[in-house]
């Protein structure tokens, strides 16, 4: 199953390779030069059709529990001063997504937008200490009885292009279900109340609409 972000490039980037395999079979005379370029645009195609996969998660929804929005690795958890929606201080942990893996973002609890803001920005590598700041991004900011406002951050790394964003204010959010997607290799980032319990390390892998990012402090 293919997300709808990648319908247009899947069919572009198809009939690229069925053009190349033609003109390669065509022309050149070559074998093992003919049998690299036909390895090379198979495994382009392989690539493509990877990053735009949109695998079914089992996700189990908990209003005390916060939900890793996205694939990937997590690379920050410390506390930080957050600037554009709280203006104090939260616990940020932030997931690492390589470009193999699944790029589609999914909201990391239930509830209501309150808040969905789109910035253009740099282009900076997604690890980089301002990527958060200066880098396209967007912030959605979910809000639930149970857990209070949870913001996350879409961020654009040095090969994402585009965000998309689904997040509309006073819309309601399912957990676990799609937020936006990044094309393109990036970083998301969350904000959580400084008393939350956080049950990820760095390094962990994390799995979108899965893996336990943090819970209520009971």
């Amino acid at each position: 199953m293919f997300h709808k972000e990648g319908h247009k490039i899947i069919i572009v980037t198809l009939i690229i390779v069925v053009a190349g395999y033609l003109l390669v079979d065509s022309f050149v005379d070559i074998t093992w030069l003919r049998t690299i370029i036909m390895i090379a645009l198979l495994v382009f195609l392989i690539l493509i059709l990877q990053f735009f996969r949109n695998p079914k998660r089992n996700t189990q929804l908990n209003d005390s529990q916060v939900i890793s929005p996205v694939d990937g690795k997590v690379v920050v958890i410390e506390e930080v001063f957050e600037k554009e929606y709280f203006k104090k201080k939260r616990l940020q942990v932030s997931v690492f997504m390589s470009p193999i893996n699944v790029h589609v973002t999914r909201y990391p609890i239930g509830g209501n937008v309150v808040f969905s803001k789109y910035h253009p920005g740099k282009y900076l590598v997604a690890w980089h200490p301002k990527a958060s700041e200066e880098n396209e991004r967007t912030t959605v900011v979910v809000e639930n009885e149970t857990y209070g406002k949870v913001l996350h951050r879409q961020i654009a790394g040095a090969l994402a292009k585009r965000i998309v964003n689904y997040a509309k204010v006073d819309h309601k959010a399912t957990q676990g279900g799609e937020s936006g997607f990044i094309k393109f290799g990036s970083r998301v980032d969350l904000f959580l109340p400084l008393d939350t319990n956080i049950k990820v390390k760095l390094n962990q892998k994390v799995k979108g609409g899965e893996s336990i990012i943090a819970e209520i402090n009971e």
